[in-house]
């Protein structure tokens, strides 16, 4: 899997639920088998001299069953003592919630970072904790950040993906996007091997811009997918039009694509131009399967909506049938 955060992430427990793999926190080491994850590390920042990995922790935490389900991020039974003691300081940037749970993470992530190992060494130790249950590999060690230019009072600029997503809520235009650094990385350790050794390779329905795109930007990666023998099979995170969770339609609109489920898919591309086998659509969507088909993607419509684990492991069954038909050429 290519993963964003909490849409990844949920997709994900529907995947271990279907596989019958267990995790949660406990000490072990034995390497999770069937379930690689290529995490998107393009929302990295550094905050107060702490490197936070958002999407990274989200998965983690929430198959270690440590995610805050109320707030959707973040550690459950969180507290912010040091985040308003920053406040009275006056620290910058003060738009940002680090939880003090939180910060235990980014401080170890630090530590070892500063000791010299690399970001997937960090994660991998990391996840002796959480036991997620999955193999959860950043797309790159190397720093990539999405940065997204905009025009307000202070004129044209380019800020952080976070800060435009956090504290601005996207309500500021997006003008385009950029993954800084993107062009000089290298995927991290075993992420184009797990695409193209793997079975079936499926894209949960993750940001196609800031998640999936972001990590599609890593030269490398894009390329796996497209020549990998697995299946791709995707699936939309909008419906009617509308994203689920989150702002997919604002980052949609600023690269000129239509906020739609057939127009991601077109946007995604048939393989070996592009990089999708298969797509699934929610039934609400079902008048745009023909588009997607005559893109030369197969497209199905199912029910998409992630109501709880049951939901997601019905999804994950479906894609996963869809992906054994294409293989075998039905």
């Amino acid at each position: 899997m290519l993963a964003g955060g909490l849409g990844g992430a949920r997709f994900l427990h529907g995947v271990r639920a279907l596989l019958g793999i267990e995790g949660g926190p406990g000490p072990t080491t034995e390497e999770p088998d069937g379930i690689t994850v290529v995490g998107n590390t393009g929302d990295d920042l550094w905050l107060f001299g702490l490197k936070v990995c958002p999407d990274l922790d989200t998965i983690m935490y929430s198959l270690g069953g440590g995610l805050d389900e109320d707030r959707t991020w973040g550690r459950a039974a969180e507290t912010f003592n040091a985040a308003e003691e920053l406040r009275a300081y006056g620290a910058q940037p003060d738009w940002f919630g680090l939880g003090d749970r939180d910060i235990g993470t980014h401080l170890m992530r630090t530590q070892l970072l500063e000791a010299g190992y690399p970001l997937s060494a960090v994660t991998a130790a990391l996840c002796q904790r959480w036991q997620p249950g999955v193999r959860l590999l950043p797309m790159t060690d190397d720093r990539v950040e999405t940065h997204v230019v905009i025009t307000d009072d202070q004129g044209r600029r380019a800020i952080h993906f976070q800060e435009w997503w956090v504290r601005l809520h996207a309500e500021v235009a997006a003008e385009r996007f950029v993954m800084v650094g993107a062009e000089d990385a290298t995927p991290g350790p075993g992420v184009v091997e797990a695409i193209m050794t793997a079975d079936v390779v499926l894209l949960p329905p993750s940001n196609p811009v800031v998640s999936i795109g972001a990590i599609a930007s890593v030269p490398g990666i894009a390329t796996a997918l497209r020549s990998t023998e697995a299946p791709v099979v995707g699936v939309s995170g909008l419906v009617s039009g509308a994203p689920v969770r989150g702002m997919a339609d604002a980052c949609l609109s600023a690269i000129g694509v239509e906020p739609r489920a057939g127009a991601v898919a077109v946007h995604y591309g048939a393989r070996p131009a592009g990089f999708l086998d298969g797509w699934l659509v929610d039934l609400a969507d079902a008048g745009e399967v023909d588009e997607v088909a005559a893109a030369g993607i197969a497209c199905r419509a199912v029910p998409t909506m992630m109501t709880d684990h049951g939901a997601a492991a019905a999804l994950v069954g479906k894609a996963l049938d869809f992906a054994a038909e294409l293989r075998s050429g039905q």
